[in-house]
């Protein structure tokens, strides 16, 4: 679960993404120039890219250390099976994100 502030932060992002990704849709209507529209679909790549990675660091910091026992280093087979699933979910995730 984010945070409140984290939250926050990451639906201004997306508004942000969502906001590009309506100015390619206009870009594209209007018929501008392929060049003009494949920098902004960068700039929308890297910034949807931004955003995976402070969700990434997000998950890793809070995420994680909750399934090890709500920020306690809990002990014991379910507490290992817990972080385990929640690092396994993590790396599938990272190999399957784009660089």
């Amino acid at each position: 679960m984010l945070t409140e502030q984290a939250q926050k932060a990451m639906l201004a992002r997306m508004r942000r993404i969502e906001g590009q990704a309506k100015g390619v849709q206009r870009m594209i209507s209007e018929d501008r120039d392929c060049l003009e529209i494949l920098n902004q679909l960068a700039s929308l790549r890297s910034a949807a890219y931004s955003a995976s990675v402070e969700l990434t660091e997000h998950y890793a910091m809070q995420c994680v250390r909750d399934a090890s026992g709500n920020g306690t280093l809990a002990e014991g087979p379910s507490a290992e099976a817990s972080l385990d699933e929640a690092m396994r979910g993590l790396v599938e995730v990272l190999l399957r994100t784009p660089h």
